[in-house]
């Protein structure tokens, strides 16, 4: 190989260049080679050059659902916000990562800003201005002060896995513990916890994930309320899986090795899905979760 050669990944022009519609000169940024450089490579992988004319206006595709889209709408849904003049659109997070797989699925451009709350946390801040994909958000059931209105949302069952990883990633927990209560007991009796779950201030909202995601895995949550401590909040719903019904979730939601999501969550559900039965369709078959087992690590894994 000649020392000047620059390795591209193949498959990374081509997300680039077809799904996210980047230029050949954003793309070359991104590799850190000429423009010249990408040309050569997308004759050389076979990559067919983009229809010429105008782009399609921003949030024109909206319609056809792809798993980085129903993932997007997930996120935006539980965590995001729309604007009440119709047609900005804004999420916050404590993870700069996730900003930057929503930014990914969208195909946004628009830069990350970093802020500081009240309390003195950290936090980052994407906002871009879409009238079109405003409109379809809303037409799809997101609206503006979504967090004690949003209900059942028209998302197409064959994407609805990529939408509860969504949401999950914004306003849920994947949470890993292990539980020694009983060993004093029995030095045996030492279990691994696992609990996946999302909260909400929209009841309807809660009960319809619920139905749907019961018709689809067979796992069936359990609903819960946690009551404001103070005047003027209102009650928090969380939706939890528990035990082998939450293995079932994750190997649900993550059926595939390249899908966009939170990794630090990924990384906890990892641990588990190598348990499920690889032939089950839907990777939610045979796990031996809850077996007692010894084990040092006794700390938490919550994300």
């Amino acid at each position: 190989m000649h020392p000047w050669y620059v390795p591209i990944d193949a498959e990374m022009v081509r997300r680039l260049y077809l799904e996210d519609r980047l230029t050949i000169s954003q793309i070359a940024t991104t590799a850190g080679c000429s423009d010249m450089t990408i040309r050569r490579r997308l004759q050389r992988f076979g990559i067919p050059p983009r229809r010429r004319g105008p782009p399609a206006k921003r949030g024109e595709s909206h319609s056809r659902w792809t798993p980085a889209l129903a993932y997007a709408v997930g996120l935006i849904a539980t965590d995001g916000n729309l604007s009440r003049d119709g047609r900005h659109l804004a999420i916050p997070s404590k993870d700069v990562a996730l900003l930057q797989s929503l930014r990914r699925c969208l195909g946004l451009t628009n830069g990350i800003t970093r802020y500081r709350s009240g309390c003195g946390g950290v936090y980052y801040k994407l906002q871009w201005s879409d009238r079109v994909l405003y409109d379809w958000l809303e037409n799809i059931g997101v609206t503006p002060a979504k967090s004690l209105t949003l209900g059942p949302l028209a998302i197409p069952h064959e994407y609805f896995a990529d939408f509860f990883r969504g949401c999950i990633d914004g306003d849920g927990s994947i949470i890993s513990y292990t539980d020694r209560y009983h060993a004093p007991k029995n030095p045996r009796y030492v279990y691994e916890r696992l609990y996946v779950s999302i909260v909400s201030a929209s009841y309807p909202f809660v009960r319809w994930l619920q139905a749907v995601v019961h018709e689809m895995t067979g796992a069936n949550g359990s609903v819960t309320v946690r009551q404001p401590s103070r005047p003027n909040h209102h009650p928090i719903w969380c939706l939890r899986y528990a035990k082998r019904k939450s293995l079932r979730i994750l190997g649900w939601m993550y059926y595939a090795p390249d899908l966009p999501c939170l990794a630090r969550k990924r990384a906890i559900a990892e641990r588990f899905i190598s348990r499920l039965d690889p032939e089950y369709p839907e990777r939610g078959g045979v796990a031996k979760l809850g077996e007692t087992r010894r084990t040092q690590n006794s700390v938490p894994a919550r994300a």
